[in-house]
């Protein structure tokens, strides 16, 4: 009877247990789904686009992956992959110092994008990695199909799969490891690396030719710095005497108010500037246009996991719309970033969506009391919300602001936006409807957001180019950090990860830097000699040698010439040492003709002026010389030539020739037996001496010539003024006796 009474409260015991371990596994997979979304990671830019570039969203499980059109301000998540045509580049921003320029015929996949870790995959073609900022302990990686290339020091590095299939890694500063399934190699500054991908042989490490590495360091800083290079760094060495003169950390403000994590904060003082605003300190203030308000030039786009995306027009529209928040005050906009010590936390779009039914879409940015809670999405794009779930708010402070809330009509959503099909609600009305975080809670916004997906301008890839690249397997010197998103993101890009045995070994390197070394240096003694030989000549050009202007012009000449010729060689050169130049991008052989021709007409405008210059010297030297003998000669001319004196006695005024202004004459008569420097300022000494008649008893002599002595002191003057018209002094010229046009002192 007592075993029969067990069983109910024994069931019951073992039912709590049951319960109460069933919440506990809820919380502890909500606790662990929160933790794994903490560590979403971040996203990249697109800076720039040059020709056709498109983005295929690989991660994306959901649906057919398809290519798309990638333009600038585009965000670029973990598992995208960039892929560009012939003749095409773009730049691809990782953090506000770290970038890559993805050459033409390129393929890159974004293997990890976390706080600390930066993985790429390269699988074809080549691109220029400027790393301007790496802590240590940080991982900046390029994977390749023969090994992964580590960069361990700021600097500028080239990664390329040549024609061979050798995978090359070029380092211009800095310095890196290459670590390979035969084992790790360190490369230096100046150096280079091929790297097999198959087979016993070793790998080759040269140094690069300076006048190779100068003509790509020139194209990219041109590139990349349009507006202030000054091609300074044609000379490989003077770029590594400072190869941080163009570092945006040292050139521009925004980089004391934003964490330099935060891609496109160098576009900030091209088009605003920073303000400080009460309440929130330094804030930026674009130049726009009166009327103008955040999120109203762009498009939205769907990106997985993140969700509803705001893709801007603007060029500075990147950081702005992803970090930190929006403020309106003293009747303009300020941009409240989240300040420099904080590590950024990336955000699709910081706007508060508002359903105005079927017909129209509105949104407002966040101020920066609004709240917000990062999310994203899973396969079946429902969200998963970090640290706590979806926030519920009536009121946002910006829906006040005039202007702020942007309404567009429902079948415009999908396309872009510009101003003139944007609809100004009256705040009043708009207070009415509740905002949404999540626009993909609300059934019209989730429809119209899925809609931007077909909206999308299509790319097309080969389909051999597209297999090709998808069967190609990468080697990195570590697993990526799989999102909460994609756990199964290395598998699906194929990507090897290294063990800990292979990478302790020393990879085998055919060392052929001495020979480099040595065939480069008859030519930059060469070039140096000749240097030395144009700076001579230059200043003997500068003193009126026309010879030297001739050979001068030669010299030049055979420079140009020279570099011309190792620009058309760089594809043949790059094929000798793996370098990979090939005959892919006509926009970049156009360019060095361009600035070649640039260049020449540069040379020629400097020669000219240095020969104007020497003639305008020489001209001016003559001139001296000319008036210093008429001057000395004067007296002599005047006593031998009076009727000729006389010739300009009609231009002083009757006043002047009487009798009674002999007080005037002692200086006109002193100012004759005086030196050239004293002539030249009548002023000082003609005025200064007034008194200086009666201490002067020989000059009195003279009176009896009082009229042709006046004209001895014109005579001279008038000899070289004549051609030139009347004196143009302050003082009229019947009181200056004539001088007022003087020589200069020579």
């Amino acid at each position: 009877m007592n075993r029969i009474k067990f069983w109910p409260y024994g069931a019951l015991v073992v039912l709590a247990f049951a319960v109460v371990a069933s919440i506990a596994a809820a919380l502890w997979m909500k606790y662990e789904r929160r933790a794994e979304a903490s560590s979403l990671p971040n996203a990249a830019r697109i800076e720039r686009v040059e020709g056709e570039v498109g983005i295929n969203q690989s991660a994306d499980n959901t649906a057919n992956s398809q290519w798309t059109t990638a333009t600038a301000n585009t965000p670029v998540s973990v598992g995208d992959r960039i892929y560009t045509k012939q003749n095409s580049r773009t730049q691809i921003g990782f953090t506000g110092r770290n970038l890559a320029t993805i050459d033409a015929n390129t393929s890159v996949d974004m293997l990890d994008l976390s706080e600390r870790r930066t993985q790429v995959a390269l699988r074809d073609g080549s691109a220029l990695f400027d790393v301007g900022s790496i802590a240590s302990g940080d991982l900046f990686e390029v994977a390749t199909p023969c090994g992964a290339v580590d960069f361990e020091q700021p600097g500028l590095y080239q990664i390329a799969i040549n024609d061979n299939g050798n995978a090359v890694a070029t380092t211009f500063s800095g310095q890196a490891q290459v670590v390979g399934q035969a084992g790790a190699g360190r490369i230096q500054k100046g150096e280079y690396l091929s790297v097999p991908c198959q087979g016993s042989a070793p790998a080759v490490m040269s140094k690069v030719e300076p006048n190779q590495a100068g003509y790509q360091l020139d194209n990219y800083y041109r590139s990349r710095y349009p507006k202030t290079y000054d091609g300074r760094y044609r000379n490989y060495y003077t770029y590594l005497d400072d190869p941080y003169y163009y570092d945006p950390a040292r050139r521009y403000a925004s980089y004391n108010y934003v964490s330099e994590y935060v891609p496109g904060i160098d576009d900030l003082d091209d088009y605003g500037d920073w303000q400080y605003v009460s309440d929130y300190g330094y804030c930026w203030h674009p130049r726009v246009s009166n009327g103008w308000a955040p999120y109203e030039s762009g498009s939205w786009m769907m990106d997985y996991p993140y969700g509803l995306t705001w893709v801007s027009n603007e060029p500075w529209g990147y950081a702005p719309y992803h970090y930190g928040r929006w403020t309106y005050a003293s009747n303009e906009w300020f941009w409240v970033p989240q300040g420099v010590s904080t590590y950024p936390s990336y955000s699709p779009a910081l706007v508060a969506f508002i359903p105005l039914g079927q017909s129209s879409f509105g949104w407002v940015a966040l101020g920066p009391s609004d709240p917000y809670v990062n999310r994203y999405y899973d396969p079946n794009w429902q969200p998963v919300y970090l640290s706590s779930s979806n926030v519920v708010v009536d009121r946002f402070v910006n829906v006040s602001a005039p202007g702020a809330v942007i309404v567009v009509p429902s079948n415009e959503f999908a396309r872009v936006i510009d101003p003139t099909i944007v609809t100004r609600f009256d705040p009043k009305t708009i207070g009415r409807v509740r905002p949404v975080l999540d626009p993909l809670t609300i059934d019209p916004l989730r429809a119209a957001a899925f809609q931007t997906r077909q909206a999308r301008a299509r790319f097309d890839v080969p389909r051999e180019v597209e297999q090709r690249i998808s069967n190609t397997r990468v080697v990195a010197s570590s697993s990526p950090m799989a999102p909460p998103f994609r756990r199964d993101l290395a598998r699906s890009l194929r990507v090897d990860a290294l063990n800990d045995r292979v990478k302790k070994q020393t990879l085998q390197i055919s060392d052929q830097r001495a020979a480099a070394q040595t065939a480069q240096q008859p030519n930059l003694a060469a070039e140096q000699a000749r240097e030395r030989q144009m700076a001579d000549l230059a200043r003997q050009a500068a003193r009126g040698d026309r010879s030297a202007r001739q050979q001068m012009q030669e010299l030049r000449r055979q420079q140009l010439d020279q570099r011309t010729a190792q620009g058309a060689t760089v594809q043949a050169e790059g094929q000798r040492v793996g370098q990979p130049t090939r005959p892919q991008d006509e926009r970049q052989m156009m360019r060095q003709q361009q600035q070649t021709q640039r260049e020449a007409a540069r040379q020629q405008t400097i020669q000219s002026q240095q020969q104007q210059r020497a003639a305008a010297q020489q001209q001016a030297q003559s001139l001296r010389e000319q008036r210093r003998t008429q001057i000395q000669q004067a007296p002599v001319r005047h006593s031998q030539q009076p009727q000729v004196l006389r010739s300009p006695a009609p231009r002083p005024r009757p006043q002047y020739q009487r009798p009674p202004q002999a007080q005037p004459q002692p200086n006109r008569v002193q100012s004759v037996p005086r030196a050239a420097p004293q002539v030249v300022r009548p002023p000082q000494a003609a005025q200064p001496r007034p008194q200086a008649q009666p201490v002067r008893p020989p000059q009195a002599q003279p009176r009896p010539q009082a009229q042709p002595r006046p004209q001895p002191v014109r005579t001279p003057h008038a000899d070289v003024q004549q051609p030139k018209g009347p004196p143009a002094r302050n003082k009229p010229a019947d009181q200056k006796g004539g001088g007022n046009k003087k020589p200069p002192e020579s």
